[in-house]
């Protein structure tokens, strides 16, 4: 991979490794949204995914989530503006809005630490489905 390709490369112009690497790992695309029955506003909540490691804010069986967990969502170049829920910290979405990359992006850092130590990842901030109860007891604003 080149070094910085994130600002010498548009998002078509990325190798898959690429475009996967541009991933900070923060968990926030991992969380359970609602669709409001009033609305049709989309909310976040704090329930994750019930393949998310809460600790490592990865997936916990990443090659076969598709197949374990049906609603999961694979975020491509074809398809990024449909994912206007993407966090305004996400990768993609910066990249795709012209803005720079977060000081605290692995990316910059070379590790996942700083981006912990920033407080962007759902570490600590989450509860499994298999704990949640009713999601709607659990509708936040900062994954946002």
């Amino acid at each position: 991979m080149q070094a910085n390709f994130w600002q010498t490369k548009t998002l078509d112009e990325m190798t898959d490794d690429e475009w996967e690497a541009l991933c900070d790992g923060c968990g926030k695309c991992c969380l359970n949204k609602l669709i409001d029955e009033d609305t049709d506003e989309l909310v976040h909540t704090n329930v994750a995914c019930e393949l998310l490691n809460t600790h490592s804010c990865a997936c916990s069986d990443y090659p076969n989530r598709f197949a374990r967990v049906p609603d999961c969502l694979k975020i491509t170049r074809d398809k990024l503006s449909e994912f206007y829920w993407l966090p305004s910290t996400c990768a993609y979405r910066v990249l795709a809005e012209g803005k720079s990359l977060p000081s605290w992006h692995p990316l910059r850092t070379g590790s996942k630490s700083a981006m912990h130590r920033a407080g962007q990842s759902v570490r600590g901030k989450v509860v499994p489905e298999s704990k949640a109860g009713d999601w709607e007891d659990h509708i936040i604003t900062w994954a946002s």
